[in-house]
């Protein structure tokens, strides 16, 4: 006879809340093993006894087979003395004391989507199926534990039939929180601006009034959006006029993966980011001549896709639309609505119905966005599906807390090895972002139970964060600089400690000398670092404003290398400008009027863009660069401008002079646009791989971070990560967390606690 043995097994991770411990009963019975499993502050705990094959087979199917919304960080094994149990149950939860981990939204699971289309279920074709695999989850927790009383389904007690499912460890609904059926649960509505219930199924009235040109704002899981049938011209117009969104592009939703085909190109790994449990926006290649509204994102090559990932979606695309417009329902530079009175006041202009429901969000959470970048996600925002998922620390901190810069707000709370990043806030310039942060970073600290000594913020003494910051008038705070905190996340996120070299590129970020900067060479850690290089500064015409006017930058640029002949260059877009306003720009570059110094890489970006005749002006933060990414993505060149590397008082910059003087020559003599946006992609990665090489020489380091919002560019990313490796430098970039500001919570918060864990 085989010997019996039994195991003790801790899992941590996201183990709760995703019907773990009712997977390991049924696992257990089909293993024919004995013993029981209960949550503990530790994680879930086990004993499992049987024989040794029985036992093996079992263990490898708990990370095997585990449910589609668990995560699980580490599984520990011990041997103890054999019980002799007689079957396998589930023990009640210890106290939660310890760390809580909360997951995210997740999608429908194919067991819910298919009983919501099957005319012989209970739960046919009602918008709130759900079980222990799938569902919200972050967006309706209000408090912990993770228990439906402190949920936003308490108000919707279980009829007998769910109550049966609620209390059988083997049915998938055993202790599914947001559990409901049409007999007990939400119930859905459309309505209209003045919430007058229309007649008839919500479904496919709505249905038929999106077929019919209409735009409707949708209660989601982490929030509203507003639809349109993409395929139509006239409908996404009319949203553009009314949300005032002339450029930026929408998101799409498609029915599934073979609609997406139909418009856009994806491969195995875009199509499997598309159907995984998070279901983020995923930007994905246009297909030539596809069916798609050209409106839907004008002068761009991707579209942002994503599948349903709410039964309420399945409910409005299946066998109707090939696509919907599916944007956030917002007015510009403000949150995501998610409060039904406040959607109602906020897009009664913009949406001509609404289809609503009872059952509260208590959480607001954009949709994630990510593109591919080789093999890999990178995400340009972090949110639902996502969050709350840790990142874990190569270093250990105390409880700190911290708020993040100006853009793409996100706040990170951090304890011992452990860093929760919050859902995307949005750009910190009002008062409803503000209180967006506020709510946020509240309930976030409750339901991960951590109280911060030390509170974190961005050098610049003028952004709202920082005046957040301010209001914890009782905590240590720390103010960390911008690229340093870029340079930290992306550290942290790949588990570097000691000292590395830095490419830190972005628009803005507050120097430690006054400077905008933006195009910065790093050398330090966590405890700190240099600034080793940079690009050349030039003035910032306008501050704020060349931002929104990327022709100032190329003003500056040219004046930097043509000085005040500039107006004399054969250049097109010059001649559009009027003697007095040259003459303002003249005096504005030469005396420094309003032009604070700036070594932005994201605004060289912007000159060059605009010098190209691309784009002079933007209605969105990054369209420039995005318009000359996808031009430089038209040619396979290798060449590159000249450019020139200089040291002054020991910090190495680069001098980008020679290649504005070329590309003025290329411009006049007629070459492919193409081939000059190409070959400046290319300037810039040879110059970055060039100045880590120097820095190397002097430091020794061959370990380089790759950080910054311009790295959501995925051409240049590519051609920096080629460049310096071909020169024998280890090299890292972001997987976990966004490259640009909404990674930036999570560099302040490792630095701030590395200081405070050392007393400094």
């Amino acid at each position: 006879m085989t010997d019996v043995r039994r195991i003790r097994i801790t899992i941590e991770g996201i183990v709760q809340g995703v019907g773990f411990r009712p997977f390991v009963f049924r696992l257990a019975e089909r293993h024919g093993i004995t013993g029981w499993v209960k949550n503990t502050t530790a994680g879930v705990v086990m004993e499992a006894e049987g024989d040794a094959p029985r036992l093996d087979s079992f263990v490898a199917d708990l990370e095997g087979e585990a449910p589609p919304l668990a995560v699980i960080a580490s599984v520990v094994t011990g041997e103890i003395s054999p019980k002799g149990d007689t079957a396998f149950t589930i023990l009640d939860s210890e106290g939660s004391t310890g760390p809580v981990r909360v997951a995210p939204d997740g999608d429908v699971c194919p067991d819910c989507l298919r009983e919501l289309f099957d005319p012989a279920d209970r739960r046919y074709r009602y918008p709130f199926i759900t079980c222990t695999n799938c569902g919200p989850r972050y967006s309706l927790i209000t408090a912990i534990p993770y228990d439906r009383p402190n949920t936003t389904m308490a108000p919707f007690p279980l009829c007998a039939a769910c109550r049966a499912e609620y209390e059988d460890p083997r049915d998938r609904r055993f202790h599914a929180q947001p559990l409901a059926c049409p007999a007990c649960g939400p119930r859905l509505r459309l309505v209209d601006a003045d919430d007058r219930e229309l007649p008839g199924d919500p479904v496919e009235t709505a249905r038929a009034l999106l077929s019919e040109g209409k735009i409707l704002a949708v209660k989601g899981v982490g929030g509203y959006h507003l639809a349109a049938d993409a395929l139509n011209d006239a409908a996404v117009r009319e949203l553009r006029r009314r949300k005032a969104r002339d450029e930026k592009p929408f998101a799409l939703m498609a029915p599934d993966l073979a609609a997406v085909r139909i418009f856009a190109l994806s491969d195995a790994v875009e199509e499997r980011l598309l159907a995984g449990p998070e279901h983020p926006i995923v930007l994905l290649r246009k297909r030539p001549d596809n069916p798609v509204s050209p409106l839907v994102a004008p002068s761009n090559g991707y579209f942002g896709t994503m599948l349903p990932y709410a039964p309420l979606h399945h409910l409005l695309l299946r066998d109707r639309f090939t696509g919907l417009v599916m944007t956030s329902g917002n007015l510009s530079d403000e949150p995501i609505a998610y409060r039904d009175a406040e959607a109602r006041e906020r897009l009664a202009a913009i949406a001509d119905f609404f289809l609503v429901h009872d059952r509260e969000i208590h959480t607001r959470a954009d949709d994630s966005v990510i593109r591919v970048f080789r093999g890999n996600p990178l995400f340009l925002r972090r949110s639902r599906g996502y969050v709350p998922r840790e990142v874990r620390l190569p270093v250990e901190v105390p409880g700190v807390l911290a708020v993040g810069a100006e853009l793409k707000g996100t706040v990170c709370l951090a304890r011992g090895d452990r860093a929760v990043m919050s859902q995307h806030i949005g750009d910190l310039k009002n008062a409803a972002t503000f209180a967006s942060l506020a709510e946020t970073t509240a309930h976030l600290q409750g339901l991960l139970e951590i109280t911060p000594a030390v509170v974190a913020h961005d050098l610049h003494p003028d952004y709202l964060s920082t005046a957040f910051a301010e209001g914890f008038g009782e905590l240590r705070r720390v103010a960390v600089q911008h690229h340093h905190a870029h340079l930290a996340s992306c550290m942290a996120e790949n588990g570097l400690d000691g000292q590395v070299i830095g490419v830190i590129f972005d628009g803005t970020g507050y120097g430690t000398d006054g400077t905008v900067w933006g195009g910065e060479f790093l050398v330090g850690g966590y405890d700190g670092c240099r600034r080793a290089g940079h690009f050349r500064q030039v003035p910032l015409p306008g501050g704020d404003a060349a931002v929104k006017e990327p022709f100032r930058m190329a003003l500056a640029h040219l004046h930097d290398a043509f000085g005040a002949g500039l107006f004399d260059l054969p250049l097109p877009w010059l001649g559009e400008i009027d003697g007095g306003e040259r003459k303002l720009y003249l005096q504005m570059l030469e005396r420094r009027i309003n032009s604070p110094l700036t070594s932005s890489c994201g605004r060289l970006f912007d000159a060059v863009a605009a010098l190209m005749g691309l784009r002079g002006r933007v209605s969105y933060e990054g369209q420039a660069a995005m318009e000359l990414e996808a031009l430089a993505e038209g040619s396979g060149t290798m060449f590159a401008y000249p450019f020139a590397i200089v040291r002054r008082t020991g910090v190495a910059e680069i001098d980008f002079r020679l290649m504005v003087r070329a590309l003025v020559e290329d411009l006049v003599a007629g070459r492919p646009g193409a081939e000059m946006a190409r070959g400046f992609h290319n300037t810039i990665a040879l110059a970055a791989a060039d100045l880590c090489s120097e820095i190397r020489a002097l430091d020794g380091l061959d370990r380089v971070v790759l950080s910054g919002g311009v790295f959501q560019n995925k051409l240049l990313t590519e051609g920096v990560v080629q460049a310096l490796s071909d020169g024998g430098f280890h090299v890292y970039t972001h997987r976990l967390v966004p490259p640009n500001d909404g990674g930036l919570a999570l560099g302040q918060a490792v630095v701030a606690g590395y200081a405070a864990r050392k007393g400094e």
